[in-house]
């Protein structure tokens, strides 16, 4: 009964993952094209794809790359760009924590944020899901997801620039992002968070080498659970 509870949550994370291939498939189409503009080979960029599943720290590494950035430049703002995945990781430990070690590093693998998105928004509305239940859901989530992006990045590859200006395939990275931020805009620190990460960068857009994201990231963090421990202290009172 439970492998059949589970095997049926697998398909409903199937079907909560599968409406993000609409942004999905022209993201990973620019990523190849970029990609393969700026120099990188077919292998590169397929590597890089298969191995960081990561887009918006692809991209900014990309640009820096580009820019001939220090090394040390390039690095720090893919990392300060995939932080958001370390707390993706505390946030799903409280869910997939009890599951076997291979099997939490293979969610910690293939997490992406639609899939941590749909994920924690189901396991916060139903609580009474078993971790099997959880993981077979999670992993149905990034079934359609992470193929796609392969995929997609390898016929951007191969089409570079034979794909028409007129497709405007840029539109994908900022719809991607509102769509998943959007539904987990919950709390006052979420939105605060938010709020501070779009004005810092835009007061700081000019910094050489992106240095205003890393500053936007950071100060949105900061912000985020400073507000958080407000809220706490004060319902304690």
């Amino acid at each position: 009964m439970d492998g059949a509870t589970t095997k049926s949550l697998y398909w409903q994370g199937v079907r909560a993952g599968v409406p993000f291939l609409l942004v999905v498939m022209p993201f990973g189409l620019l990523f190849g094209v970029v990609a393969t503009e700026a120099g990188l080979t077919a292998w590169q960029t397929m590597a890089f794809s298969s191995v960081v599943f990561a887009g918006a720290s692809q991209f900014a590494a990309l640009q820096l790359m580009v820019e001939n950035a220090p090394m040390a430049i390039v690095v720090a703002t893919a990392l300060a760009v995939n932080l958001r995945m370390a707390m993706y990781s505390a946030s799903l430990a409280t869910y997939l924590g009890d599951a076997p070690f291979l099997t939490r590093a293979l969610v910690a693998y293939v997490n992406v944020d639609q899939s941590y998105a749909v994920a924690v928004n189901t396991f916060e509305d139903r609580p009474d899901l078993t971790t099997p239940q959880k993981v077979g859901y999670f992993f149905g989530a990034v079934t359609p997801i992470v193929p796609m992006w392969i995929v997609a990045t390898a016929l951007g590859v191969w089409l570079g620039e034979g794909i028409p200006p007129s497709m405007a395939l840029d539109f994908a990275v900022p719809i991607c992002f509102l769509a998943i931020i959007a539904p987990m805009m919950r709390t006052l620190a979420h939105m605060l968070a938010a709020v501070t990460s779009i004005v810092v960068a835009l007061l700081l857009a000019g910094v050489p080498y992106n240095l205003g994201l890393l500053a936007a990231a950071g100060t949105a963090m900061i912000v985020g659970a400073q507000v958080e421990v407000w809220q706490d202290q004060r319902t304690r009172r």
